[in-house]
């Protein structure tokens, strides 16, 4: 197992740890058949010789499969992949977020119920809950500006 360390926002990086690794601080593990994955495998390449070492507040395990890539060799993740890795997280997030947020409301559960409740699911705290409400009314109103363009 090799892993290498990258940093994230904040409040991404609670999410991420919440999600995989029930809020332990160990090295995350990504499911084989996930997204993420796959971006992680993409985007390893061999370490440069003037690399620094991994520093950073998620330790993840790079993936290791039978055939290509070898992580004893391709252990390395630039500055670009990481903020491509993080946007990938980013938008597990809020795509989660927002499916519950619909899925709750047709239950009768208020937002910030559903909010809280996700934000404790997963210890986050670094990001408060009007900030993942104003996401979801913004992403809602781009979505009725858009049927509207299309009539």
């Amino acid at each position: 197992m090799i892993t290498t360390k990258i940093h994230i926002k904040p409040h991404l990086a609670e999410y991420i740890k919440g999600k995989y690794n029930d809020c332990d601080d160990s090295p995350i593990t990504l499911p084989h058949d996930g997204d993420l994955y796959v971006a992680v495998w993409d985007l390893m390449a061999t370490r440069p010789v003037n690399a620094p070492r991994d520093t950073g507040n998620v330790e993840i395990v790079l993936p290791s499969r039978s055939v290509g890539k070898r992580p004893e060799q391709y252990n390395y993740l630039s500055e670009r992949s990481v903020r491509i890795i993080e946007k990938k997280i980013e938008d597990l997030m809020f795509e989660e977020i927002h499916a519950k947020l619909r899925a709750n409301k047709r239950k009768g559960i208020t937002y910030l119920e559903t909010i809280f409740y996700f934000m404790n699911e997963y210890q986050i705290t670094a990001i408060t809950e009007d900030a993942f409400k104003k996401d979801y009314y913004r992403m809602r109103q781009n979505d009725l500006n858009r049927k509207k363009q299309k009539k």
